[in-house]
């Protein structure tokens, strides 16, 4: 049982007014009776207002991290978890008594907990739509699954393909094709990333980390060729509570 002193938690992003986070958090607090407990939205333009944040916040515990902060907060924390130094990004922040700020990647964990029940004997090999923050943990969460991967960009570079490059064959190869990428969220509920949907077949898995809307236009595409489909909120779920766990322990 936590104690009655004040504790404020939120979430650092950029136009998060749509976000999961403080829905889910404030449901948390008054179901669990922890009354005591705040979750917000920070929501800056720049990452440089975030040292602000902190000075101005001092009751803060704890904050997630999205996109687009999720690489570019890194400089300004004390310390990182292991696995996010290994990752490279940061979704989850724990804010000591001492007003330590401890960068850790709870992503992962979240798309790998909720990845693992779809997974058969012939998913091997997953294609990653995006090269952000986002697509970093999903690449560390692969590599603990054993699944190889292959990061997808605009342009081909030394680490991805380019979309254009995406063919039969590829989806001969790749039996998994997740979306990392921010293409088809809501408001822009129309777009999906430009990859051939015919290809798509029953024995592959379309992921996407979008979970607003539930069902975007890249899962409808790939569903009507017999894919099977899954949307982030599954992930979501798992990354707040390890972030949760986090922030407590």
């Amino acid at each position: 049982m936590l104690d009655t002193i004040p504790k404020r938690f939120g979430l650092l992003g950029r136009n998060i007014s749509y976000s999961f986070s403080k829905g889910y958090f404030t449901k948390k607090f008054t179901t669990e009776n922890l009354a005591e407990c705040t979750y917000d939205n920070f929501d800056i333009q720049e990452i440089t207002a975030f040292t602000e944040i902190i000075k101005n916040n001092p009751e803060l515990k704890g904050l997630n991290v999205t996109i687009p902060y999720k690489e570019v907060v890194i400089p300004f924390l004390d310390k990182l978890s292991k696995k996010a130094a290994l990752i490279g990004a940061v979704n989850t922040i724990k804010i000591s008594k001492k007003g330590k700020l401890k960068g850790y990647n709870t992503d992962y964990y979240g798309f790998m907990m909720s990845l693992q029940p779809l997974l058969q004997a012939h998913h091997k090999k997953a294609l990653i739509l995006g090269t952000g923050g986002a697509s970093k943990g999903v690449a560390f969460a692969l590599d603990e699954l054993g699944i190889d991967y292959t990061f997808v960009s605009r342009e081909a570079k030394a680490n991805a393909i380019a979309y254009n490059q995406i063919n039969a064959s590829a989806f001969d190869d790749y039996q998994i094709i997740i979306n990392s990428s921010p293409v088809g969220t809501s408001p822009n509920i129309e777009a999906s990333p430009l990859i051939p949907y015919d290809y798509f077949t029953e024995k592959h898995i379309a992921y996407d980390l979008i979970y607003n809307p539930e069902e975007t236009q890249f899962l409808k595409k790939a569903k009507a060729q017999g894919a099977q489909t899954k949307n982030g909120m599954d992930m979501l779920v798992f990354q707040a509570e390890k972030a949760w766990e986090i922030w407590n322990k």
